[in-house]
């Protein structure tokens, strides 16, 4: 009778079926096995959102619940054999995977917002040690996420920054109409000699949902002497191919749990190895790995669940099993968003907020004027509306012409102002059922007579 193999035999056996078997070609993923991957989904809902939280595959949370377990088991093995190595992976497959020059120049975060304040108490300090004078400016793009753009009022305006505001137009036309605003911004910003220290400039920003010429815009910043620029990639990667050193931002953060498969909550932040300024970031948690650099700093900072952070490679593994990879998941779900977002602008009599090469795997379509989605307060009463009566989860936009500066506002078929917008998402989970559904719900409001005054408190009278 044969023996088992044990100790260093059995690990070189388990070793060698690995490599084995990460040789064979694995036959591309079925349209089957992506349901069972996303079977966890509520399926009672047209889930057309998957850009605020994303979506994490069966196989990806199992990883998790393995490492998680590891833990739970032993957890003082695996603070000291596990945790690190676990994330040195993680680091390097995101290093490969954004073009950074090797994982030392990445570091694994919560989520973009962690990314934007440790970037911003850095402003901050310099400010308070006079490395930077009281009323230096600090630019933004108007549409800048809220929670990053309330970092930096909290860190930088606080500490004696001017922050200027970039205004973009919506619907946009072409990346030259966010070139020529951004280049105005930033003389506005230099005007009587003042030094801008930091523009912050959104990859893809949130709401609206536009893909901002990211590389240009950096360059413009280097011609007009902006001492760093932080691109907020908070949707990029996933969405768009990204080569943090094509790019040439000093600071890079996208989150790897919106398109990128990993559970929440886990990003990354780029800083070139070669940048002195690396040296002098640091998580704004205080661990004991404080001074030993940012990766370190940010690789503990204290007894949590770093499960999502340690899956990156199961994440990258997953989308392997899909034809050309994460490239080829983001261009199929490129070209289905604007097909459906083609789809309900037809039925809608409206029009797509932006041209598709200023889309990723996210679309605006604008509603129907009648509908009178007229503050941010309508926008969150329809989108309530259309999750508990029509199940239907899709974020709204209320277009002001208070924010956009537009002489006129754009129009749908029937002549009326439109004034709300939805934005659609596709990731690969997602069915053309799912975007009928928000389709006919629409065209039902519409057919009968509902406005949003019928939602609104009594009494309460909007004006523009």
């Amino acid at each position: 009778m044969a023996t088992a193999p044990h100790g260093n035999q059995a690990t070189a056996k388990n070793g060698d079926d690995a490599a084995a078997a990460a040789k064979r070609p694995r036959a591309p993923i079925t349209e089957a096995e992506i349901r069972s991957e996303f079977a966890h989904h509520d399926g009672a809902v047209a889930r057309v959102n998957n850009g605020t939280f994303g979506c994490c595959p069966a196989t990806v949370l199992a990883a998790r619940a393995r490492w998680q377990r590891l833990f739970l088991s032993q957890p003082d093995a695996f603070y000291f054999h596990s945790l690190q190595p676990g994330l040195a992976r993680s680091r390097a497959a995101v290093a490969a995977a954004v073009g950074a020059g090797d994982s030392s120049e990445v570091s694994l975060v919560d989520n973009a917002t962690t990314a934007a304040a440790i970037v911003m108490q850095h402003v901050a300090w310099s400010f308070a040690e006079g490395a930077f004078a009281r009323g230096d400016a600090v630019l933004m793009l108007h549409y800048t996420y809220s929670s990053v753009k309330k970092s930096i009022h909290a860190y930088a305006a606080r500490a004696g920054a001017t922050v200027v505001e970039v205004p973009l137009p919506f619907p946009v036309a072409s990346p030259a109409a966010v070139v020529a605003e951004f280049r105005a911004a930033v003389a506005r910003a230099k005007a009587g000699g003042r030094a801008v220290r930091l523009a912050v400039i959104d990859h893809i920003t949130s709401m609206p949902s536009v893909l901002i010429p990211v590389k240009e815009l950096v360059a413009i910043c280097r011609d007009e002497g902006v001492d760093k620029v932080f691109v907020d990639g908070a949707h990029a990667i996933g969405q768009v191919p990204i080569d943090v050193r094509d790019i040439g931002a000093d600071f890079y953060t996208s989150n790897l749990h919106k398109w990128f498969f990993c559970p929440s909550a886990v990003a990354f932040l780029h800083i070139r190895k070669d940048d002195p300024i690396a040296a002098q970031l640091h998580h704004p948690v205080v661990s004991s790995e404080y001074g030993n650099g940012l990766p370190m700093e940010s690789a503990w900072i204290g007894v949590r669940d770093y499960s999502a952070q340690l899956v990156v490679p199961d994440a990258v593994d997953f989308m392997s099993r899909f034809e050309g990879g994460i490239e080829g998941i983001s261009r199929r779900n490129h070209d289905k968003v604007i097909e459906m977002g083609a789809m309900l602008a037809e039925a809608w009599g409206t029009f797509l907020g932006s041209p598709p090469e200023m889309c990723g795997s996210m679309v605006m379509i604008g509603l129907p004027g009648c509908l009178g989605i007229d503050s941010d307060d309508d926008a969150m009463r329809v989108r309530d509306m259309l999750r508990n009566d029509f199940k239907v989860e899709v974020p709204i936009f209320n277009n002001s012409t208070s924010v956009d500066g537009q002489e006129e506002m754009a129009k749908d078929a029937n002549g009326d102002q439109v004034t709300g917008y939805v934005r659609i998402s596709h990731q690969v989970y997602n069915v053309r059922e799912e975007y009928e559904v928000l389709r006919d719900a629409v065209n039902k409001l519409v057919l009968d007579g509902f406005s949003c005054s019928k939602l609104r408190p009594s009494g309460k009278v909007l004006s523009h």
